[in-house]
């Protein structure tokens, strides 16, 4: 139970303190590359599933990098090594567009399925991969499925990461504690409703069918903006290319984005940005 727990929380009670420019609410967007890794990792080598995925960086990626500038958000791109080699045209753009780029795993593992060797292995020679292409080392992670496994935040550790996002104790930042200990950790969390895979993954030979639209998806993350902004929190927004770069989709980002800035105390950042700023605020070690 302990292995991995929250610990104290990153949230300031003077609600002008809490988010860089003194902002209300913090608004995180980030991005998922898989493209091609999950089939890859589980062996599917059909054109017809490699082309899934072949989407994300054909066609979505630049049409995200797009919408992006216009709105003038910068945005975490989380990128297994293995499409990062395949498409390094995708992190020129990302670097380019001045957006972060950050580890998600080797070829999006399975790490519980993983020694704590492997593990750290794979992990470092993403992170390596990473540096090599952007220029810049990562500074976060988020775990392939947003698992972690008895070995993860150990690798975590050694390897230097200041922040995490793939866990999901909280709505609001907290620090990681390990069998009880303080990290140093930041933990930006996640969750499900704020992913485009839950309402829009096809599986085609399988019960896994789109169940929602667009639409109704939209009036679910403005209902959780609304309510971070409310609380003076965090909306943070999980998608991935080959799946919400699609046209209808990508529209309903479109309009989210420009319904959150209709807000003026509203700041955008990455997850680095934020998890510099609780560096800084609440005197974490850099370079856990």
């Amino acid at each position: 139970m302990n292995r991995v727990r929250a610990g104290r929380s990153l949230v300031h009670d003077d609600v002008k303190q809490r988010w860089p420019e003194q902002a209300r609410c913090a608004v995180l967007i980030a991005y998922d590359s898989d493209h091609e890794t999950p089939y890859l990792r589980d062996g599917q080598t059909s054109p017809g599933s490699l082309a899934q995925g072949e989407y994300g960086s054909r066609v979505a990626v630049p049409r995200i990098l797009d919408m992006l500038a216009r709105h003038e958000v910068p945005t975490s791109f989380y990128v297994p090594a293995v499409s990062a080699l395949l498409h390094p045209q995708d992190i020129e753009g990302y670097v380019a567009g001045g957006h972060e780029v950050a580890v998600h795993g080797w070829i999006h593992e399975r790490n519980t399925a993983l020694s704590y060797d492997a593990e750290l292995d794979l992990i470092g020679r993403a992170t390596d991969v990473l540096e090599q292409l952007s220029g810049t080392r990562p500074t976060g992670i988020r775990t392939p499925s947003w698992d972690f496994s008895q070995s993860t935040l150990r690798v975590i550790r050694e390897l230097g990461f200041a922040y995490d996002s793939s866990l999901m104790a909280d709505d609001e930042p907290y620090e990681l504690d390990a069998d009880g200990e303080p990290t140093g950790i930041i933990e930006i969390p996640v969750e499900w409703i704020r992913d485009d895979a839950p309402y829009f993954m096809m599986d085609r030979f399988g019960g896994l069918r789109p169940h929602l639209s667009p639409r109704d998806v939209e009036r679910v993350w403005i209902d959780e903006f609304d309510a971070a902004y409310a609380s003076g929190g965090v909306f943070e927004l999980t998608l991935h290319p080959h799946i919400s770069g699609h046209r209808s989709r990508i529209a309903m980002v479109d309009r989210l984005l420009a319904y959150i800035h209709t807000f003026d105390d509203v700041w955008f950042g990455t997850h680095a940005q934020l998890a510099d700023h609780l560096t800084t605020r609440f005197a974490l070690p850099a370079g856990n």
